[in-house]
């Protein structure tokens, strides 16, 4: 038996829409480096968090720290969500862990990017409009102390 390929944006749209036709409340998978979550809400839809380890950033003090936003499924990612018309924000800038910070989208659906932490949204790690896949570096957030 081969393994799924989590990184395949067909394979995370084709398991989001299964599960919502079974009716599952969710699936979660572990792997090494990540966890994905897929959690199929009612009105909501479908909502997908993934977890990741905070290290320090390289050219930071000694002391301070950075967590990096990482993409929770394969998909295209968007700084902004293509049908808001506002002004993209400049980095950086200060967020709130509960901060949606960018978007990943398979197909229609798109997924929002929670910053996770609290701090200072320092930079870009991915181009908008690329190709990403699970675990892939989006964001860089500099850590309050």
């Amino acid at each position: 038996m081969s393994a799924i390929d989590f990184s395949d944006p067909a394979t995370i749209a084709l398991l989001t829409e299964a599960l919502t036709a079974a009716g599952v409340d969710g699936l979660e998978i572990s792997r090494p480096g990540g966890q994905l979550r897929i959690v199929v809400a009612g009105k909501g839809g479908s909502r997908i968090s993934s977890t990741g380890a905070t290290s320090r950033a390289p050219g930071l003090a000694p002391g301070s720290a950075s967590a990096v936003v990482k993409a929770p499924m394969a998909g295209r990612f968007c700084v902004e969500h293509p049908a808001a018309s506002a002004v993209p924000q400049d980095l950086p800038r200060s967020v709130s862990d509960a901060d949606i910070v960018g978007f990943v989208g398979v197909g229609h659906i798109l997924l929002p990017l929670r910053a996770g932490r609290s701090g200072v949204l320092t930079r870009l790690l991915a181009e908008p409009g690329a190709l990403v896949s699970f675990g892939d570096p989006l964001f860089e957030i500099e850590l309050q102390s």
